[in-house]
C-alpha cells in the first residue's frame, strides 16, 4: 500500500504532487488496469511471450547498430 505523510507546512497540492509520483513509481496504476478484468492463462502466456520477443528483438537490433 502506498503512503505519504504530511511535512510541517506541507499544501495539500505538494503532498498531491508526492503522492501521485509515489503511485507511478510504484506501478499501482498499471497493476490495478492489468487486473480489471480477469485474462485467461492463455492468454497471459501469450502476452508475456510476445513481450519477451519485442524485448530480445530490440536487445538484437541494439547490438547490430555496433
Amino acid at each position: 500500500m502506498t503512503e505519504v505523510r504530511i511535512h510541517d507546512g506541507e499544501s495539500f497540492e505538494s503532498l498531491m504532487r508526492r503522492f501521485n509520483k509515489k503511485v507511478q513509481h510504484d506501478r499501482v496504476l498499471s497493476e490495478v488496469r492489468r487486473r480489471r478484468y480477469f485474462e485467461k492463462p492463455s492468454v497471459v502466456r501469450k502476452r508475456k511471450k510476445a513481450a519477451k520477443l519485442r524485448k530480445s528483438r530490440r536487445q538484437s537490433a541494439k547490438y547490430d547498430e555496433w
